[in-house]
């Protein structure tokens, strides 16, 4: 599924806002929260904050029932609040809301007051009201959310002192830890809000306190109001939730805010401003910190470049990592955020779009408010090698095989996230070094492989020629700006000497080209023939229904018998003595060619000894062409039809039900990509050879009709001389028989934008295994010895012949030649008469019509079909080799049957009957 129907997160990559009021709430000492809402809220919170931070989580709650959401749940909290104070002798209390009671309208300042009126021995218990709709933002905005109103409540006007305020948003214990340390290396007096370093990573103790014991207490905090400064690490608070906005706007306090200490320049940015705020000098001690982090910098640089990372979680976090990844040349290719977050990507465009080019890589993107359903999608489009994130991302890991970094919240299914680094000098090194270490593991542990794909010559074949590599780095080089058309055009007479091709070779290619009537569309006066030689197949398309004994279908993979190279060579001689004009020889199945190898071969050796000028063609679905090919050229093949639909196994995992190679049947993605690598890698070496090749690609509405284009280049990129896009054609029992089709307009539109990349074939008949003659002049029944397989027709006409004889029906008939249905629908100027009665089809008159589809982007013009319908609305039926979706609706609503075939005109009539007197 690649996206959701509705307006919905099928896989979050966020948590809701009351989970982010209760990490800030942890950082204060002696407090205790209580959500507004049902239980399970709570136990979900304590559930995710106890497994990452591996520390026992109390928080009450106010426990909404449905009695309270009806008739508001104030009792329930004044209840809630008593208790609460009287378990646990809090010095401070956060109320904060979830869906259930803002969604009721919950006023909870109200209830407070009235808490206190009730209770005025509590009074000198501050209460803090968080408001925290889970669905109004994330943890990250309910994290300041939470700090705002403990500021908000607590802060009141104080003399001036000399502290400075450190605000931080979600961070480590670990990370506040280092930030502690480093504000007193520098000798600052400072108030830090949060303050988690101990509450949530506390060491052993044998009694456990249920109340926070550490963090910023009541009285600090009332302090800040009396500050000299304040210092916010967030690039993303805004005036509605940043407490150092609030503080300047009530007690002119000056602040900064500066980004997180994650890379290079950040961390520079906040030693310059400690530096500044203390009136010290920066240490030895620190100034060593940073050389050793440049020295792992250029360490890993030269390992960091093939890195192409997706970076996702809260803001802040994001935003610190892409820097991060920007300046040790990883490209973030995918940067998201589950937070509503516009800011980041005017923040990152920019840095993202430098370090992206810097190594040629053009797709990457930066989003919002996404889930983790989107990440995977791009992730997987985008060949990401890294992702860098909390463990939400586990499923992304397992279904990819993407290493993942484990930084920020949560983190599950590993211990010790509460001390991860990521901040400073050190806690950056740390960071990039494992950054560094999953992308070499993943090369270490797959190069190999790659190698052995990627360079592995057979006995057979030399997959990459020297002259094939000279190519490559010539087309990379040729698609370079830089380059200047002169030295393109020197560059170009240097390699014509490349392929391995006399001229004399070339010379007989080119005008067997212009003889053949498939890839020349002036030679339609040339004939060809078409042997059955070759049944099976070794993939399965999903438009296709491996059943190809059909003597009354016409399209590619059906044929009336299969022939032995011995039949087939016989065969030839047939039609060579009675079809004038033929000129090419080709095998397109009823399977696929290099499936069959060992009878294809035989049968074109055999033809070969008669009449070595013969063209010969084979049609293929690719999968074998890098096995065959330089037999292919050895027999003396001259021209190859290829039929690709995707060049990406996303793409092609719908087109593809398995493949089956080398003896192991693969399906799905990894079917296609087999598949794919071998199409592309055969096409080239074909090309390289000097052979014509024709890529035939099927359009399939919602499935690959965007990506012909790209395929089409990749075609052209391969060396191919023309593709030809083809309408699907229905095959009753295959998996894509109802599939709709795309109309003449969308076939003609899509050839037009290929056609500027490449020429494209307009005249294709999509010709079954067995045809014979010209490509309009199928004579292929004439020559079709049948061999005892006809008796089921032959029985059906001639019971039909003593039955139902009183019985009178009309048919008309779409036929070129006047003996064969052998004719689509929309291409006929004539439709013939036919009456069955008394058991027999008899002849009674042509009637002229005005052809619906002239091959033009008004094929399928409803006016013109319904004229055509009229000139036929006293038929009882329609006889056509094919027949397009707009007239068949046309035709039933007219109460007319329509009966596809390709047979002779009287034997069709009377099976035609047949289905209508049933």
């Amino acid at each position: 599924m690649e996206q959701t129907l509705v307006n919905l997160n099928v896989n979050p990559c966020k948590m809701c806002m009351p989970m982010g009021s209760v990490m800030a709430l942890y950082g204060i000492k002696k407090c205790m929260s209580i959500l507004h809402g049902s239980q399970g809220c709570s136990t979900y919170i304590r559930r995710h904050m106890a497994t990452h931070y591996n520390e026992p989580v109390d928080i009450a709650s106010s426990s909404l029932t449905e009695e309270g959401t009806v008739y508001g749940g104030e009792e329930n909290l004044k209840k809630g609040l008593k208790n609460l104070i009287n378990l646990y002798s809090p010095e401070v209390i956060g109320v904060s809301t979830t869906c259930l009671a803002e969604t009721i309208g919950e006023d909870v300042p109200r209830i407070i007051d009235n808490f206190y009126e009730e209770n005025p021995e509590y009074r000198n218990i501050p209460i803090i009201s968080v408001p925290t709709a889970g669905y109004q933002g994330t943890q990250f905005e309910g994290f300041f959310k939470a700090l705002f109103q403990v500021v908000k409540t607590i802060v009141r006007k104080s003399e001036k002192n000399h502290k400075v305020n450190i605000i931080t948003g979600p961070i480590s214990p670990g990370d506040t830890r280092y930030l502690k340390n480093l504000l007193e290396h520098f000798e600052i007096d400072y108030i830090l809000l949060p303050d988690l370093s101990e509450n949530l990573d506390s060491g052993y103790h044998k009694n456990y306190d249920r109340l926070p014991s550490k963090g910023a207490s009541i009285e600090e905090i009332a302090m800040m109001g009396g500050a000299r400064y304040t210092l916010e690490l967030s690039t993303f608070t805004n005036k509605e939730n940043s407490p150092a906005e609030y503080l300047y706007r009530e007690y002119q306090i000056p602040y900064k805010k500066l980004n997180l200490p994650m890379s290079l320049r950040d961390i520079d940015a906040l030693i310059k401003e400690l530096k500044y705020l203390s009136g010290k000098n920066l240490s030895e001690e620190v100034s060593t910190q940073r050389e050793r982090y440049l020295d792992a910098m250029i360490d890993s640089h030269k390992y960091n470049s093939v890195g192409r990372a997706v970076v996702f979680g809260e803001p802040d976090f994001v935003y610190g990592t892409v820097r991060l990844c920007a300046e040790n040349g990883i490209v973030p290719i995918l940067v998201a955020t589950g937070s509503k977050c516009p800011e980041l990507k005017e923040k990152l465009q920019e840095e993202v779009k430098q370090v992206a080019e810097s190594a040629f890589v053009e797709q990457y993107e930066i989003l919002d408010d996404v889930d983790f359903q989107i990440i995977e999608k791009y992730a997987k489009k985008w060949g990401a090698n890294l992702l860098i994130g909390n463990s939400d991302a586990r499923r992304i890991e397992e279904n990819l095989h993407i290493s993942l970094v484990r930084r920020s919240f949560p983190i599950h299914d590993r211990i010790g996230g509460q001390r991860l680094l990521t901040l400073g000098y050190e806690g950056t090194l740390t960071f990039l070094d494992e950054i560094t270490n999953t992308l070499l593991a993943k090369t270490e542990s797959s190069f190999r492989r790659a190698l052995y794909e990627k360079y592995y010559k057979g006995e057979k074949i030399k997959y990459q020629s020297q002259n094939y590599l000279e190519n490559r780095v010539f087309n990379k080089i040729k698609n370079r700006k830089h380059i200047t058309n002169i030295q393109l055009k020197d560059r170009g007479k240097e390699g014509s000497n490349m392929l391995k091709m006399d001229t004399s070779t070339k010379n007989t290619i080119e005008q067997k080209t212009k003889t053949h009537p498939c890839f020349n569309s002036g030679a339609s006066d040339y004939a060809r023939v078409h042997l059955p030689v070759a049944p099976k197949c070794n993939i399965s398309c999903n438009y296709c229904l491996r059943k190809y004994d059909c003597p009354n279908e016409s399209r590619p993979g059906v044929t009336t018998e299969v022939l032995s190279p011995e039949e087939a060579y016989e065969r030839y001689l047939e039609v060579d003595k009675q079809v004038p004009n033929i000129s090419v020889v080709g095998i397109a199945g009823p399977g696929d060619a290099l499936a069959n190898f060992e009878e294809t071969k035989k049968t074109l050796q055999l033809i070969k000894e008669s009449n070595p000028d013969i063209t010969f063609c084979i049609s293929t679905n690719g999968l074998m062409l890098p096995v065959y090919a330089n037999e292919l050229v050895e027999l003396g093949v001259s021209h190859v039809t290829v039929t690709m639909n995707a060049i990406d196994p996303t793409i092609g995992a719908q087109v593809y039900k398995y493949v089956e190679y080398m003896g192991v049947k693969y399906k799905g993605e990894q079917a296609a990509s087999i598949l794919m690598a071998n199409q592309m890698a055969g096409i080239k070496l074909l090309t390289d050879k000097g052979i014509i090749c024709k890529v035939n690609i099927v359009m399939l509405k919602g499935i690959n009709e965007k990506h012909i284009p790209e395929v089409v280049k990749k075609v052209k990129e391969l060396g191919g001389t023309i593709t030809n896009i083809m309408q699907l054609i229905p095959v009753k029992g295959s998996a894509f028989q109802d599939l709709p089709l795309v109309s003449n307009k969308e076939i003609m539109d899509m050839r037009k934008t290929c056609g500027e990349t490449m020429s494209q074939m307009y005249h294709c008949k999509q010709c079954r295994a067995d045809a014979i003659g010209t490509l309009g002049n199928d004579r292929s029944i004439e020559f079709s010895s049948c061999k005892g397989k006809c008796g089921s027709k032959e029985e059906v006409i001639q019971e039909l012949q003593t039955c139902h004889k009183s019985k009178l029906l009309r048919f008309a008939a779409a036929t070129k030649s006047g003996m064969i249905v052998d004719q689509h629908f929309g291409q006929v100027s004539e439709l013939y008469i036919y009456e069955y009665t008394n058991g027999s089809p008899v002849f009674k008159e042509k009637r002229n019509i005005n052809k619906y589809c002239t091959g033009n982007e008004e094929c399928g013009e409803n006016d013109k079909i319904s004229m055509i319908v009229n000139t036929i609305s006293d038929c009882d039926g329609v006889i056509a080799m094919r027949i397009g979706e707009a007239p068949s609706k046309k035709l039933e609503e007219k109460g007319i049957r329509i009966f596809t075939t390709y047979d002779r005109i009287e034997d069709a009539v009377i099976l035609a009957a047949s289905e209508i007197l049933k």
